[in-house]
């Protein structure tokens, strides 16, 4: 059985969670809790090239708003 995700024929949106990190969620189901969408939506390779694009500091939030504040401590 395949994945939903790995589907190449259906609309995707792209969702961002509270630690700033991007998925791509199929554009027809609820978008889970704790995600929600920033406005692009458009087949898988179109929004995986965009959180490409967007997503260039894969760590999460909170550790880089720790990283910062020990530097600034430091």
């Amino acid at each position: 059985m395949t994945s939903v995700f790995d589907r190449e024929d259906i609309l995707f949106q792209v969702v961002v969670n509270h630690e700033e990190q991007y998925s791509i969620w199929p554009d027809y189901k609820a978008v889970p809790q704790g995600w929600k969408t920033v406005g692009k939506s458009g087949m898988k390779k179109e929004c995986l090239a965009y959180i490409e694009e967007v997503w260039t500091d894969m760590r999460p939030l909170s550790l880089r708003q720790k990283m910062e504040g020990q530097v600034v401590a430091g």
